[in-house]
């Protein structure tokens, strides 16, 4: 890991490093985009012809009718493995969903004022297209974290797509009890989900996490088909005062095992620990490769003047996983995918079974998001019912804006409810009748 100073002699290199950490992750899907669009296009076209033909050619699929898996092979892949990962599964599953329950949005209606009922709606979306990668390792674990707060949210249609599923993967879509399940990935399948085949109905949105050309392609599609985020290669930032360098180290060098492109940031005030910390992690990652070619290219410990400064640097990164010292700290915090507390706060365990969702946004974009939810599965329609009584409550005033924008007619459709309701609220005579008596 390359060590920097914001002050002194190495303050402008400091700068300069911060400004391209910035802009992190747009170049990358610009080189790989003509050969995106080409793929997306033909399958959108061709439809199961040139998705067999991809499938064939870049996920080595030589049997279309192997392109869906069946809930057998999936039940089957539940039998086959360990019973203690089973049993870790279920554990798993059972926290994200309590996780996602808490984070459903209600419906609600209210009285705003007299005569007016506001409210909105929750709704689920009808389909949704879940992307879950099988490159150098298997991913069970993001078919919980994208599948389950699906259901959650209550979504009808429920599609995985994978090349070369895991049987890990396999079990885990079992245990779900997901019945969609396609042997296909990369760019043909995000434009099947996106656009549909004959085997592959269109989705509402498309989820999850992968490599260049997934996500080139969700970026192509998404004005065609919703898509969650843009995410690039994993990044971590540990901001840290006091910690233990050697479980640091161990969480730095975990999440840069990820990718060679992965980010691996430590910033700090104190230059022994960040000397400490180097050691750690050239120890601690000397017989893993991925880890060490991430860590070459885009490791970083970054030494600050002062802790405002180190908090400030954290914010301007806005990191996928953030690591911090105590609770305190989340009060400086402003923009984080993920962020965990304290030196026992391991951020693998977020990987997997602490519940929060662990598809997080990348390459800065926690400035204006956060991270898979089970809200990025609903749709809040807002509902507004008036009365006489709240249409001449509100109504002169709402007539009075449309005539300053010059909208005439909108005047005029607000205008006449007025009118209505002036003649059902005449005054009712009093007195002037017989005694009854």
């Amino acid at each position: 890991m390359k060590v920097i100073r914001t002050q002194g002699r190495g303050a402008r290199e400091a700068a300069a490093v911060l400004a391209a950490l910035e802009s992190r992750g747009g170049a990358a899907l610009d080189a790989v985009l003509p050969v995106v669009q080409r793929i997306v296009a033909r399958v959108r076209r061709g439809g199961d012809r040139a998705l067999f033909r991809y499938a064939a050619q870049l996920d080595g699929l030589g049997d279309a009718a192997k392109l869906k898996i069946s809930p057998q092979e999936m039940a089957d892949a539940w039998d086959a493995i360990d019973p203690a990962l089973c049993e870790a599964l279920r554990t798993a599953a059972g926290q994200i969903r309590a996780f996602a329950g808490r984070q459903l949005p209600k419906s609600w209606s209210r009285r705003s004022v007299a005569g007016l009922m506001v409210g909105q709606l929750m709704r689920p979306l009808g389909s949704v297209g879940c992307y879950v990668p099988s490159g150098r390792h298997p991913l069970p674990s993001t078919l919980l974290m994208t599948a389950i707060p699906a259901q959650v949210a209550g979504v009808e249609r429920i599609v995985v797509v994978s090349p070369k599923p895991a049987l890990e993967t396999l079990a885990a879509a079992h245990l779900l009890g997901i019945t969609e399940f396609y042997r296909v990935g990369g760019a043909h399948a995000i434009a099947a989900l996106a656009y549909g085949t004959t085997t592959i109905a269109r989705v509402d949105k498309i989820v999850g996490p992968g490599n260049l050309y997934v996500t080139a392609a969700k970026r192509l599609v998404a004005f065609d088909c919703a898509i969650d985020m843009l995410a690039g290669p994993t990044e971590i930032v540990v901001t840290s005062e006091l910690g233990d360098a050697a479980e640091i180290a161990a969480d730095i060098v975990a999440q840069a095992e990820h990718d060679p492109e992965a980010v691996a940031i430590f910033v700090t005030t104190q230059s022994e620990l960040a000397r400490r910390v180097v050691t750690e992690v050239r120890a601690q990652s000397r017989k893993n490769p991925v880890a060490r070619a991430a860590l070459d290219q885009n490791g970083i410990v970054i030494v600050a003047e002062s802790a405002e400064e180190a908090r400030a640097i954290t914010n301007r990164l806005a990191p996928e996983h953030l690591t911090v010292d105590s609770a305190e700290d989340l009060d400086w915090v402003l923009n984080a995918g993920s962020v965990f507390v304290g030196g026992w706060s391991a951020q693998p365990m977020g990987d997997y079974i602490s519940g929060p969702n662990h598809t997080l946004p990348t390459g800065g974009m926690a400035r204006v998001r956060g991270g898979l939810s089970v809200n990025d599965f609903v749709k809040l329609i807002t509902v507004q019912e008036y009365t006489a009584q709240g249409m001449c409550a509100l109504g002169p005033q709402a007539a009075l804006l449309a005539e300053a924008e010059g909208l005439t007619a909108h005047a005029e459709a607000i205008r006449i409810r007025l009118r209505k309701a002036s003649r059902t609220r005449r005054p009712v005579a009093v007195g002037g009748g017989r005694d009854r008596g």
